[in-house]
């Protein structure tokens, strides 16, 4: 198996990278580069202008407006990216449930709903896990009863990323109490400006507000946006859930901070596997079955590197107080104002193994897979 890029795969690397040098913003890179907070209109404005150009939906198919790239293509356009600063596309939308979308809408949901992912308009976020129901998902509770041409739809949703910015949300929800738990799941599109919704913040141990909770009272959804058919839902799920364990990954983004030697080894061999899983699908094979094991493995180096980054800087690593530091003030640590977000980034970090299935879990799937 050969892992070179090829020429043309190489020109290609090429133009992504003078395309995102000449229209990423200089103020949203100089952010990324120094771990500065992001706002939603620095985070939407890279996404429209991504979308312009027809790229926010940059593993998207031809016939549903995406550029229709092959595996590769989609893997250099992500590294030029991030090597380049620009944010990580926020992925609940074109990453995530725009593919269940596409492969198990109704043509009027596909018409409805795509346009406004592929643009950056339309924010969406993800309700899957609930207080009880993170890792063991099919536990959930949140309820949608039909009456007539609505589910009214009650429960709660937790650990909801930047849910406060939300336009849309995709939702799990309980319709049948019958069989087995997996078999009375439904998938539904609401939105976030229906009466009887409810978002509070969750602030986590960096002190920031990226993860919420979220409340459904006697919500009115039309039944229209049943994706799929009722109780079907646990399918569609575990299609999205093997996009968002192989985006969690996130080698590009591990290849862009600080290079430590002790992990080297294990970032290159990250990446190898990833492209390991990128030959296989250029070859017609199902390659999503390892995603569990690049989700254990990349979050893994995540939280690494940023514990080792912080044991490198000692007591430079401190945690930050955000406004100060982006009023410029970087306290007495004249020269290592770059080492004040480590801390920060650390914390944050500490996510990594739970979400999108636990690393215990995902070993579990692993280990079927294999074992049988």
């Amino acid at each position: 198996m050969d892992l070179n890029f090829t020429a043309e795969e190489l020109a290609f690397r090429h133009q992504v990278h003078d395309w995102v040098a000449e229209n990423l913003p200089k103020d949203i890179s100089h952010k990324v580069h120094n771990a500065l907070r992001l706002s939603r209109d620095d985070l939407q404005r890279w996404a429209k202008i991504l979308g312009k150009k027809g790229w926010h939906g940059w593993g998207w198919p031809k016939e549903f407006g995406g550029p229709g790239w092959n595996a590769v293509q989609r893997h250099l356009f992500e590294e030029e990216c991030a090597l380049a600063g620009a944010p990580r596309v926020i992925p609940f939308g074109p990453v995530m449930v725009a593919p269940v979308i596409m492969a198990f809408g109704s043509p009027e949901q596909q018409k409805r709903h795509l346009p406004g992912i592929m643009s950056g308009e339309v924010w969406w976020s993800q309700g899957y896990s609930e207080p009880g129901s993170g890792s063991d998902l099919a536990s959930l509770k949140t309820r949608a009863e039909r009456k007539g041409d609505y589910y009214i739809v009650n429960g709660q949703k937790t650990w909801t990323t930047l849910g406060q910015y939300g336009d849309w949300i995709f939702c799990l929800v309980r319709t049948s109490t019958e069989g087995k738990p997996q078999t009375g799941i439904s998938f539904l599109l609401i939105d976030m400006k229906s009466p009887g919704i409810t978002v509070r913040p969750i602030i986590t141990l960096d002190g920031e507000h990226e993860v919420n909770e979220v409340f459904f009272d006697n919500v009115e959804v039309p039944a229209d946006n049943l994706v799929g058919q009722e109780n079907q839902g646990w399918t569609y799920a575990k299609y999205l859930l093997a996009h968002e364990r192989t985006n969690i990954a996130d080698v590009n983004r591990a290849k862009r901070e600080h290079q430590i030697a002790l992990l080297e080894v294990d970032i290159v061999a990250l990446e190898m596997m990833v492209l390991r899983v990128l030959s296989a699908e250029q070859g017609g094979k199902k390659a999503l079955d390892v995603a569990g094991l690049l989700k254990i493995r990349g979050s893994e180096i995540q939280q690494r590197y940023t514990e080792l980054m912080m044991l490198a800087a000692g007591p430079y690593s401190l945690p930050f107080i955000h406004e100060a530091m982006e009023a410029g003030w970087q306290g007495d640590y004249v020269g290592a104002a770059h080492c004040a977000p480590l801390a920060s980034t650390y914390f944050n970090v500490r996510k990594t193994t739970i979400y999108g299935g636990s690393n215990e879990v995902q070993r579990n799937i692993v280990a079927q897979t294999v074992l049988g």
